[in-house]
């Protein structure tokens, strides 16, 4: 007899040993015990599941060494590797339960932003005396520059629909603790759509072009967050959107990318550039809007994407203005894309549109965190496996001639640093008493390095012999057995099938993320038949 408890309001992590409930020391539960998790490869994208998971907002930092005290019980989960749309941190690919190889010293925490904005003073949510949380206060806004479009973005935040009206000299009522804003930082897009044109920001009741010497992707996240924009694709200079003729905004913006709102982010003196309306930057963002159900990409049910969820479209007074506005926003995607061939919409061939060009993907170029961009861009949650050998078929048409270099947590392909030309041979054996033996090195990035021999086995020594044309493997053995190598350990931690045309299409912990030294390298003997 089975008998399965199912809960669906269960927690299955906690936040322990911070100033609020959504910062402090990660905690899972497993098998009825709580337990911490190794802060080995821990980062922002791991953060933000756990933030998401607790409706906690952002992730404002993810820290090690046990930053909120030591915990106690098992260590749980060690280098955890989250692609960041997971809805769990369970969900998100791990060494493995209790297979850390790490103490309580290095236990994870994160800090979330949790809800930064409210409304207090009334009965009614959406109405009353503003409030922001920061450095764990809360404390209100000055009504200096106060304006509906400061207002807008209040509402926007909290769901609330569109401003009605910004009051001002503490109408609703007087707050307390600290008066944290004054002159509130607004921004918007102009001379495109409402997700892609323009930078503008308004200060001191006057909207002001920035320059883009001062502009990086970091501060584009952060931009896209607070409109609602989705993913940024491009950050675009020289006036892409035309030259503005407003003021020039004269302080330079340094986001670190996980802030709500372009006002968080820390912000310099003046900067130094001499920055005219000819350096006005420019944002384009990953479209919010598809179409689904019909027999092409330009036709289907239309759905819109709003805080990670994709929903329907009402045709209440739905005409063709509307549709042409749909069309509109997905037009600007024709050029270029990913697609699966020859299996269902979210396994097949792989194959990249490059100058209105379709290219098929050689496997020894592309790798787990390149497939789990590929996943992201497509909607099509985690990636699995990434088979090689024409296990789809083969293509018929040219083939992509770069090495992609996702390092996993890009939004689109595209966005990808990318080689001029693949090098087809990625290991390589070191050290041994013939080709088909030694110590194992992968070259990643221009560079070679060696493997960490925690959880290699059989099953990882024969993708090395097959890629090598070496035969079946004899051994896989641990140690430092063929001689310690230098440079970087670039891969720990492995799940291989033994099916992977290519060490590097094994589940890892990812590149560099090791708790390893050289004293671990591992090695393979092959049959060299």
């Amino acid at each position: 007899v089975l008998l399965c408890h199912l809960c669906r309001y269960c927690v299955n992590v906690r936040l322990v040993g911070g100033h609020s409930r959504c910062a402090g020391r990660v905690e899972v539960l497993h098998r009825g015990q709580w337990g911490t998790v190794c802060d080995f490869g821990w980062d922002l994208v791991d953060a933000a599941v756990v933030c998401r998971e607790l409706d906690c907002g952002e992730p404002v930092d993810a820290l090690g060494n046990a930053h909120f005290g030591q915990g106690s019980g098992p260590v749980w989960m060690g280098f955890v590797r989250c692609v960041g749309s997971e809805s769990t941190l369970k969900d998100c690919g791990s060494a493995g339960w209790d297979r850390s190889f790490c103490d309580h010293a290095k236990d994870a925490g994160v800090i979330c932003s949790g809800n930064i904005c409210t409304l207090v003073a009334t009965p009614n949510p959406c109405s009353g005396t503003v409030e922001v949380l920061h450095r764990g206060q809360w404390g209100t806004v000055c009504d200096v520059g106060w304006d509906l479009a400061d207002a807008a973005v209040v509402c926007r935040e909290l769901d609330c629909g569109e401003p009605v009206d910004a009051l001002s000299d503490a109408q609703v009522g007087l707050g307390s603790g600290p008066i944290w804003m004054n002159n509130a930082m607004c921004i918007r897009l102009v001379g495109g759509s409402r997700c892609s044109g323009r930078l503008e920001i308004l200060r001191d009741q006057s909207w002001m072009s920035v320059c883009d010497a001062v502009f990086d992707q970091q501060d584009a996240e952060v931009v896209c967050r607070e409109l609602d924009c989705g993913a940024p694709v491009q950050v675009l200079g020289a006036a892409a959107f035309d030259k503005g003729d407003t003021q020039m905004w004269t302080q330079e913006i340094q986001c670190r990318g996980n802030e709500s709102q372009i006002h968080l982010c820390p912000t310099s003196l003046p900067h130094k550039y001499n920055c005219s309306h000819d350096n006005d930057v420019g944002l384009v963002y990953r479209v919010n809007v598809r179409l689904v159900g019909g027999h092409s990409r330009c036709a289907g049910r239309v759905e819109v994407l709003h805080r990670g969820q994709w929903g329907t479209v009402c045709d209440a007074a739905w005409d063709m203005t509307e549709a042409a506005v749909v069309c509109r926003e997905l037009d600007f995607y024709d050029n270029y894309g990913v697609r699966l061939v020859g299996g269902s919409r979210c396994s097949g061939r792989l194959e990249i549109l490059h100058d209105q060009t379709w290219m098929s993907v050689c496997d020894a170029a592309f790798d787990q965190q390149d497939a789990e961009v590929v996943c992201r861009e497509l909607d099509c949650g985690a990636s699995v496996q990434v088979l090689g050998a024409a296990a789809f078929d083969k293509g018929d048409t040219q083939m992509w001639t770069q090495e992609i270099q996702c390092r996993g947590n890009e939004s689109q392909i595209r966005m990808c640093p990318a080689s001029q030309k693949h090098n087809v041979m990625h290991v390589r054996l070191v050290n041994g008493n013939s080709p088909c033996a030694g110590r194992v090195e992968v070259l990643h990035r221009g560079q070679w390095g060696t493997v960490c021999d925690y959880s290699w086995d059989m099953p990882a020594a024969a993708v090395v012999c097959r890629e090598l044309d070496c035969g079946e493997p004899v051994d896989a053995v641990y140690g430092a057995h063929f001689g310690q190598g230098s440079g970087p350990i670039w891969m720990s931690v492995f799940t291989c099938l033994g099916t992977e045309s290519t060490l590097k299409n094994c589940g890892s912990a990812g590149w560099n993320k090791h708790a390893c030294t050289h004293n671990y390298d591992a090695g393979v003997i092959c049959s060299g038949e």
